[in-house]
């Protein structure tokens, strides 16, 4: 594995852990969003992440001793459907049934904040890797001035 390529896979999981935060936040933002654009409450939002570039079997086969990975990149952010939306009982919302429920979305922020945590955990675990990574080259480089 190349040096440099080290340096991108920790940078493409960074880049992929930080944009899943910007989620994340979006997500708890819009924990009291009652009405969207469609007229239905907010839905939460998940972040899928897949390994960049996957080669092909046969590559994986004659490249097998030099192989390292290629990194992570988001493939799709997508609308949490199996979660329903909570109903609350508040007659007086602008958004309440003839019944006096309102729709909210299915936003849990103490799993929101858990993702948060993970997340993070997931962007120093790259930064750590990254100046790791950075360390070994500096040492590398001071082996040839002595």
């Amino acid at each position: 594995m190349a040096l440099f390529q080290a340096f991108n896979i920790s940078a493409s999981g960074m880049t992929a852990e930080r944009f899943r935060m910007d989620i994340i936040a979006e997500n708890v933002a819009n924990v009291n969003t009652t009405r969207t654009e469609n007229g239905t409450p907010y839905r939460r939002k998940i972040v899928t992440f897949a390994e960049r570039e996957t080669p092909s079997f046969g590559d994986y086969l004659s490249k097998a001793r030099v192989y390292g990975g290629n990194g992570v990149k988001v493939t799709k952010v997508s609308e949490d459907t199996e979660t329903d939306f909570m109903m609350e009982y508040d007659p007086a919302h602008p958004d309440a049934d003839e019944n006096g429920y309102v729709l909210r979305p299915n936003v849990n922020v103490v799993t929101e904040m858990t993702n948060l945590i993970d997340a993070s955990r997931g962007y120093e675990a790259n930064v750590t890797a990254f100046n790791a990574i950075k360390a070994m080259a500096q040492a590398g480089l001071q082996v040839g001035k002595s």
